[in-house]
């Protein structure tokens, strides 16, 4: 059994306009679903990713009015975009014209990367490992060889390296690789890898025991998700975490994917989701996005989830 990478990352925004624009706009990624989050829904939950809304390359955000996240342990901290391996000049000086906060372009665990902070400080980093490649998206101004391909590698950070590693390689059936030394010099930071590895397929795991504790808000994460090929694999995957004794929701219909969840030992949220069916299953993918998309078990509420919605634009 294995895990075949990133299948999506989701945060917390306090402004969903402001990060419709910059997700869009700013970063040029196309919105494939809106639509709320199934367990409030007097939230939203935005998908943004590649032209096709391919798994493995969206990242969503609940849009909850939260105060700013407390900076951290115990937390997933730094969210991977993939780019070609020759555009990082050219995003560096986007970002720049556009009064976006950045780094410098270094080399970290031998790739090339960007690190860039969005208007409410969620941390970002642009990594130059293009494969595998998304689907390019036409309506945007930045040009195909330099949109966004996708996730990964995502950075959480934990006190104790020796559960959290135990849970991704026995539980997750993981392997560990390689180790580094964190961009700001708090900790090392441990490389795990599943299915046929890369940076899509990479969570890296920073041991910061001398960091407080985090506290969830905006410009924070709220968990990342795996991706497991199908409905079957991930009842395999639901028995096989019962068997370690790990708690968890059971599986979850989520209409657009089918999902687990549970916490790993450092307390951050791991989920385990499908690739299909896709955000095209009710609406057609050349119009996915635009408007408010509702699983059938809250069609019979539209009205009154529409009338609780900011707009946003």
């Amino acid at each position: 059994m294995q895990l075949t990478g990133i299948h999506h990352l989701t945060a917390i925004t306090a402004d969903a306009p402001g990060n419709n624009r910059f997700y869009t706009q700013t970063l040029g990624l196309r919105r494939v679903k809106k639509t709320v989050n199934q367990d409030d829904t007097s939230a939203y939950h935005l998908f943004f990713a590649d032209g096709a809304g391919t798994p493995g390359t969206d990242i969503t955000f609940f849009d909850w009015p939260a105060a700013r996240e407390r900076r951290g342990t115990n937390a997933i901290t730094r969210t991977g975009l993939r780019v070609g391996q020759d555009s990082l000049d050219w995003w560096a000086g986007r970002l720049t014209s556009l009064g976006v906060q950045t780094g410098k372009i270094a080399l970290l665990d031998g790739r090339p990367s960007l690190d860039v902070e969005d208007p409410e400080g969620q941390r970002l980093r642009l990594v130059a490992a293009p494969l595998p490649q998304g689907q390019p998206w036409a309506q945007t101004d930045i040009p195909a060889e330099h949109q966004i391909q996708g996730l990964g590698p995502i950075t959480i950070s934990v006190p104790d390296l020796a559960p959290t590693a135990a849970v991704l390689t026995q539980v997750m059936n993981m392997r560990q690789v390689r180790d580094y030394a964190s961009s700001d010099g708090q900790g090392q930071v441990h490389v795990f890898e599943m299915g046929e590895g890369g940076a899509a397929a990479e969570l890296h795991v920073a041991v910061q025991p001398g960091l407080p504790q985090a506290r969830q808000g905006a410009g924070g994460v709220h968990h990342v998700a795996f991706r497991v090929p199908d409905t079957a694999a991930l009842t395999e995957w639901t028995r096989r975490v019962a068997g370690y004794r790990v708690p968890s929701s059971g599986e979850v219909e989520r209409y657009y994917f089918r999902s687990l969840y549970f916490r790993e030992p450092g307390g951050n949220l791991f989920e385990l989701a499908t690739d299909g069916p896709g955000f095209d299953v009710d609406e057609p993918q050349e119009t996915m996005g635009q408007g408010l998309s509702l699983p059938p078990f809250l069609e019979g509420k539209r009205a009154q989830i529409e009338a609780r919605l900011k707009p946003l634009v």
